[in-house]
C-alpha cells in the first residue's frame, strides 16, 4: 500500500491536520478517512482544542475519493462505506469545532466535499475546484448534496453536479465557495490565522451556531447513503471506473 498518512500539529488551541498522500494527490482513500475521523472524534472531547485547520501536502488539499479502492460490489458493502464515510460529516459539519480549510491546488469531487464540510474556506489563488463525480458514474457525496447549495445556492450547485463545471478561485470566491483568496502558497499561514481567532472566541456560541446551521443534514445523508449505494452497483459506476483507470473517456451509451 503507497504511503499515506494525516499530520497532526498543535498550536495552541489550535490543531493543523495535512492529507498527506502522495501516490494519489491525496485522494480520501478508505484508511485515510478513517484515520480523519479518529482524529475529529479526539478532538471534539478535547477542550483544549478550539479550532482546526485542513489542509493538504504537496501543494494540492485533496484530488478527490481514491478509484483504485472503490471496490463495492454487493449493497451491504456501500451502505457501511458510506455510513463510515458520514462520521466524518457528521464530526465537521455538526460538531463544536470550528474548521477552516486552506485549499492549494486541486480541490475535486471529495476533496470539495470535505472542503465545504468547513466552517471556512481559504484558497490559493491557483485552487481548483470541481465536483466530477458523474464521470465515474457516482453522484456527489460526503455530505456534498447538504453543504454545497448551502454554500452557493441551489441553481449553481446543480450546475457544478450536473456539468462538472470547474472553477478557478476568483469564480468560487465570486459565487460563495470560497471566503477568501490568497497568493500561492499562503493559504496556510491565512487558514490558521482565522483559526486563531476562532479560537480565542467563546466556545458555546459557536458549537450552537454549527448545531443549528447543520439542521437537515441527518436527512441528507441517510438518502445520499442509500443513492450512492444504487450507484455504487450500477452499470455507469463500472464503466467510469474502467474508464478512469485506463485514461480514456466514458462511454456511458445505451446498453
Amino acid at each position: 500500500m503507497a504511503e499515506m498518512r494525516i499530520a497532526e500539529a498543535r498550536d495552541g488551541g489550535v490543531l493543523t491536520l495535512t492529507l498527506d498522500y502522495p501516490a494519489r494527490r491525496n485522494a480520501l482513500a478508505m484508511p485515510l478517512r478513517e484515520a480523519l475521523h479518529d482524529i475529529l472524534e479526539a478532538a471534539q472531547s478535547d477542550q483544549a482544542i478550539r479550532a482546526i485547520v485542513l489542509t493538504g501536502a504537496g501543494g494540492v488539499f485533496c484530488s478527490g475519493g481514491d478509484i483504485s479502492g472503490m471496490n463495492v460490489t454487493e449493497s451491504l458493502g456501500g451502505l457501511d462505506r458510506m455510513r463510515r464515510t458520514h462520521r466524518i460529516i457528521r464530526l465537521m459539519v455538526a460538531g463544536r469545532v470550528p474548521i477552516v480549510a486552506a485549499v492549494e491546488g486541486w480541490c475535486v469531487g471529495a476533496g470539495l466535499s470535505i472542503a465545504c464540510a468547513c466552517d471556512t474556506v481559504v484558497a490559493a489563488e491557483d485552487a481548483k475546484f470541481m465536483a466530477g463525480f458523474g464521470k465515474v458514474g457516482l453522484m456527489a457525496d460526503l455530505g456534498l448534496p447538504f453543504t454545497l447549495p448551502a454554500r452557493i445556492g441551489n441553481g449553481r450547485a446543480r450546475q457544478m453536479f450536473l456539468y462538472g463545471t470547474q472553477l478557478d478561485a476568483a469564480a468560487a470566491e465570486r459565487i460563495g465557495l470560497v471566503d477568501q483568496i490568497v497568493p500561492k502558497g499562503g493559504a496556510l499561514d491565512a487558514a490558521t490565522e482565522k483559526a486563531r481567532f476562532l479560537a480565542a472566541q467563546a466556545p458555546l456560541p459557536i458549537a450552537l451556531t454549527k448545531r443549528i446551521l447543520a439542521e437537515g443534514l441527518e436527512r441528507a445523508l441517510e438518502d445520499e447513503r442509500q443513492f450512492q449505494t444504487a450507484c455504487f452497483l450500477s452499470e455507469d459506476h463500472a464503466e467510469g471506473k474502467a474508464a478512469f483507470l485506463a485514461k480514456r473517456e466514458p462511454d456511458f451509451g445505451p446498453r
